[in-house]
């Protein structure tokens, strides 16, 4: 056994190297130990088993039976610590993309640090929500300190390219962090002056809509990966490209869906035109706010018992609807509940060339000991589903028919989890969530759950997230679901420029892969030299061979550790290098730049 004070990396106390020198003596009915390091227990176990045909092994995941709370406890530092990711990859690839079309240096010192912060509160008492109250005050402080530094060095990143792209004044670029395709929505400040905006990417006019707040928001698409695209904006003269999307207080409807909401602001349908098929249960609604009594048996911050589903409440008085949005580009419900002493108003809008129906969520809580779900019942008949994870995915059973099943009863996720029969499914994307289940048809996903112990106060805040439910046909792969995923949490962003001049080109990919099963996650300098590293990832299961395309000239091309040694040169063709990934295999490339 290892030991030592406590389970943060305290050394042996007094106490406990006395008692192992009684022990190593000899005590009778007590084993008789011998005090190593671990290197030299590994070492001997290794010669120990060593030939031996028999040895167990396991398959998957190992799922741990205890501490589920802590895929959502402390929602505020859960939803810092996924922001904070996309935020600095996009710093590394910005400034990557800055440095090569502009020869601006690139921020690595700030960025190098910055992750350490990140890093660091990743610790396993930090982002599960396990600490004390002042630990979430240094957290929160460290946290909007590095989120405020990476905006930062993203704005001047691409203020920069955005100066040196060709075409006139008030040209509007979109930048695309994500190695898929971008497309979807964009909202940026007009200029001073204009009136009637209208957009095009050259050839057709693309819809655009006036916020509440007075800024632009458009659809874009074929914003290529890791880069950007330009698009015309103009007065338009109120001339509007026209869309399919309707809307009333209590209907939502674009080509691909109809959702309809009861008077408790539920979704009572979902129909998918395309498949022509009613995505909910009969008699079932979706997006019912249960809360649940949160009292586990030990451990408040940590653990949820499987007890918790015994006393529960139903969110059902509404204080008011109302059609906040209606417009050719978006089309939005906002539903405001009080409960208890907390209000929750959430706004769900369908766009007018998308399948997702997107819940914002902005909530004032107050509460204590109680957990909260969104219920998501689908008409989908399937034994399993399948969860993100870090570069990829698992599958788990949906059912409880073992001991083991019925301990799965809340499970962590990452950005989408997906359930589906053999031609249809349902995803269920989030922008930082965690915890979840899905249970006979039944998907929940665990929204706030609001402990006193360690802290007092946790939770009692103001809490913004998303989620979105995408009916589909096919199962995930075919759905696209990681590509929705990933637009959703990190989405595009867009920059108008303010001068005449500038000569790089309309639209640039840093670099992009042939595969739509292959995630380009990291695009960075490498941490000892000034080379470009990239670390790709296979989500689907797949053998694949493809090429990644570079938007610049190469000079060579290394296969590396993830420490970024050296480890085998790969042949490439001007900016084309071909690869071959194993299922969920994971790769890094140095690649030398001309």
């Amino acid at each position: 056994m290892s030991f030592g004070y406590g389970d943060g990396g305290g050394g042996p106390t007094k106490d406990m190297l006395e008692n192992q020198r009684r022990l190593e003596k000899g005590i009778p009915g007590c084993p008789k130990t011998h005090m190593t390091t671990s290197r030299q227990f590994f070492e001997n176990l290794e010669q120990d088993v060593k030939g031996q045909k028999y040895l167990p092994s396991w398959v998957g995941e190992l799922y741990l039976e205890y501490h589920r709370g802590t895929y959502t406890s402390m929602a505020r530092n859960k939803k810092y610590n996924r922001k904070s990711e996309f935020l600095f990859e996009n710093a590394e690839c910005f400034g990557m993309l800055n440095r090569i079309l502009t020869n601006s240096s690139y921020p690595k010192k700030t960025i190098d640090e910055s992750w350490e912060v990140i890093l660091r509160n990743q610790f396993h008492d930090i982002l599960p929500g396990s600490s004390i109250k002042e630990v979430y005050e240094d957290s929160r402080n460290e946290y909007e300190k590095i989120t405020k530094t990476g905006k930062e060095l993203v704005d001047l990143a691409l203020d920069e390219v955005t100066k040196q792209i060709a075409g006139t004044k008030n040209t509007l670029a979109v930048f695309n962090p994500n190695s898929v395709s971008g497309e979807g929505l964009v909202t940026v400040k007009l200029p001073e002056g204009m009136k009637n905006p209208g957009v095009t990417d050259g050839e057709n006019r693309l819809p655009v809509q006036i916020t509440e707040d007075g800024t632009l928001l458009v659809g874009v698409s074929g914003v290529p990966s890791k880069g950007y695209r330009t698009f015309v904006l103009t007065e338009d003269n109120g001339n509007v490209a026209e869309t399919t999307l309707t809307a009333d207080v209590k209907r939502l409807e674009n080509q691909y869906l109809r959702v309809v909401l009861n008077e408790k602001g539920q979704i009572s349908s979902i129909y998918d035109k395309i498949m022509e098929r009613e995505v909910l249960p009969d008699q079932k609604c979706a997006n019912v706010l249960m809360t649940y009594e949160d009292r586990p048996h030990n451990y408040d911050a940590w653990d949820v018992n499987n007890y918790y589903v015994e006393k529960s409440w139903e969110i059902t008085d509404v204080a008011s609807m109302e059609l906040v949005e209606n417009g050719p580009v978006r089309a939005t419900v906002c539903v405001k509940r009080k409960y208890l002493d907390s209000v929750i108003c959430q706004y769900i809008s369908l766009n007018f060339d998308s399948p997702e129906i997107l819940i914002r969520n902005e909530i004032d809580w107050k509460e204590k000991n109680i957990f909260m779900k969104s219920i998501i019942p689908v008409d989908v008949h399937t034994d399993e589903a399948v969860f993100d994870i870090q570069y990829g995915n698992v599958k788990r059973k949906t059912h409880y028919n073992t001991m083991w099943d019925y301990a799965r009863f809340e499970v962590c996720m990452h950005k989408w989890l997906d359930v589906s029969e053999g031609d249809y499914g349902v995803s269920v994307l989030n922008d930082c969530k965690y915890g979840c289940h899905v249970h006979n048809g039944e998907i929940g996903i665990s929204m706030l759950k609001s402990a006193v112990y360690p802290n007092p106060d946790a939770d009692k805040e103001h809490h913004s997230f998303a989620f979105s439910i995408y009916p589909h046909k096919g199962d995930w792969k075919e759905a696209g679901t990681p590509k929705r995923a990933y637009l959703l949490n990190n989405p595009m962003t867009a920059r108008i420029k303010e001068t005449d001049e500038g000569s790089l080109p309309g639209a640039f990919s840093l670099v992009k892969t042939d595969s739509d099963n292959v995630i380009i996650e990291v695009v960075k300098e490498e941490r000892n030299g000034d080379d470009m590293i990239i670390r790709f990832y296979e989500t689907a299961n797949q053998r694949t061979t493809g090429q990644m395309i570079f938007g610049t000239e190469i000079l060579g091309v290394w296969e590396c550790s993830m420490l970024e040694e050296e480890e085998q040169e790969i042949p490439f063709i001007d900016a084309a290098v071909s690869y071959t990934i194993k299922p969920y295999e994971i790769k890094t490339w140095k690649i030398k730049l001309k």
